[in-house]
């Protein structure tokens, strides 16, 4: 491969809390170790439909999942699969929704909260987490903490040439205390702060390091539809090569072929976006 890279997706963090919360990615940025853009996401902008578009380059009306109970094995191109194609090694640490869509589905927590199959053609290495019983008053969401240092594990264990993380804390947080109040802002700078340790180990270990989110959420703890607070997010890039300018917006199907051509690995023709890097 040509490079090393993580994907750290924060689910559900609408723009204006990336710019105005996240003091260590904004301090980055302003040294010149960090380039940060305006990213918007495809519609519906639901996470299961933005998960199965990140990583396939292509919109839900092709990919065919319409929303968080429309989760099944893609039968598109991805990005695990073309790192594989490659002879390179992934790793997940995710909700279940991504072994499901990009391994095998339906998912069974017996057999897949946990593997490694090293001749597997899409991922790897897996530790996911499924939230069953998630709701308002219990939000089934693991340590931040935990998820960054298990993909910390997964990438000096096995050498991982790609890997993604996603944590559904904020997303979740949102939906209950929506996202102008004292408890996101302390959310989001504990999760600032507990990331940016792991930025430094990653960067010190070659890996180049993308931090974004799924979609936004709006002021009534609401995404899915169109507007900007629902659909605009942050992306920050920690490594060598160059981006747009930095008023440049984004479009989320960009990301799965700009990530393919940093690592160096086939981008299939289903890919029809530009990179941005």
């Amino acid at each position: 491969m040509d490079n090393r890279l993580l994907l750290i997706i924060l689910d559900g963090v609408p723009l204006r809390n990336w710019r105005a919360l996240f003091g260590n990615l904004e301090g980055w940025v302003d040294s010149g170790d960090a380039q940060v853009w305006r990213m918007r996401s495809v519609l519906p902008s639901i996470s299961a439909s933005c998960y199965a578009s990140i990583h396939t380059g292509v919109t839900p009306a092709v990919h065919g999942s319409t929303g968080n109970a429309d989760v099944f094995r893609l039968p598109v191109p991805d990005v695990f699969s073309q790192v594989r194609l490659a002879g390179g090694v992934t790793g997940a640490v995710t909700h279940s929704f991504w072994s499901e869509f990009f391994n095998r589905a339906p998912f069974d927590p017996v057999r897949d909260i946990e593997y490694d199959e090293p001749d597997s053609a899409a991922i790897n290495h897996g530790r996911f987490h499924t939230m069953s019983g998630y709701g308002h008053a219990n939000q089934m969401t693991p340590s931040d903490a935990d998820l960054f240092a298990t993909l910390t594990m997964l990438t000096e264990r096995f050498g991982l040439d790609y890997g993604i993380l996603h944590t559904c804390t904020l997303d979740s947080m949102g939906h209950r205390f929506k996202h102008a109040c004292e408890e996101m802002d302390h959310a989001c700078g504990v999760l600032d702060a507990t990331l940016a340790p792991y930025i430094k180990r990653w960067r010190a270990a070659n890996y180049e390091v993308i931090v974004t989110a799924d979609h936004g959420q709006s002021d009534r703890g609401h995404h899915g539809g169109r507007s900007e607070e629902q659909q605009d997010f942050a992306l920050y890039y920690f490594g060598d090569a160059k981006g747009p300018a930095p008023d440049t917006l984004l479009r989320q199907t960009q990301l799965a072929p700009t990530i393919l051509k940093r690592l160096g690995a086939p981008v299939p023709e289903t890919m029809t976006d530009e990179p941005f890097l």
